[in-house]
């Protein structure tokens, strides 16, 4: 039996000899594995961080071409108004009570409906069309026999619509 326990001691002693060998083995191992999770995250960190310096230049520089865009716009709009300001100009520099004063008033008025025309901007009321709420603001009703159920019966200012954006709503007499 001292065998034995000889025997089994120094295989105890060896057993926990390798275990302190793995553990120092495994720990420079780890701090590798370690070191190798910093420098990933890191990585990480500095491309999320210049992903978002781009992304934040992006809404600058689109901010921007925005802002060109609609002075674009608005410069060509006003340039084919040029021509109409123009007409009104002389137009003042007749006498009124000449009748070609209320033909050239005439003609400014064509020549700016032309050019509402040409943007697409069209007219939303006429009369004898039904009152529609989201195009048209009633200010005035009147009872009228004659007439149907939210029928328009005068049309005080018109209302214009630029594609589905109603530009100012008409104002209308409705009957009934």
């Amino acid at each position: 039996m001292s065998e034995e326990k000889k025997e089994n001691i120094p295989e105890t002693e060896t057993e926990k000899a390798e275990p302190k060998k793995e553990a120092k083995a495994k720990k420079p191992k780890a701090n590798a594995e370690v070191e190798k999770l910093k420098a990933e995250v890191e990585a990480q960190k500095e491309l999320l961080m210049r992903t978002a310096a781009e992304f934040d230049n992006f809404k600058k520089r689109t901010e921007r071409e925005k802002i060109k865009t609609a002075e674009y716009s608005k410069a060509n709009i006003l340039k084919q108004l040029l021509p109409v300001i123009d007409n009104a100009e002389r137009a003042l520099a007749v006498d009124p009570a000449s009748a070609d004063y209320a033909k050239g008033v005439e003609l400014i008025v064509k020549q700016l409906m032309g050019l509402i025309d040409t943007f697409g901007m069209v007219e939303l009321a006429e009369v004898g069309d039904t009152f529609n709420p989201e195009i048209h603001e009633a200010v005035m009703h009147v009872e009228d026999p004659e007439k149907g159920e939210n029928e328009i019966v005068t049309v005080l200012q018109q209302g214009y619509k630029l594609g589905d954006t109603v530009i100012r709503p008409a104002m209308v007499q409705v009957a009934n």
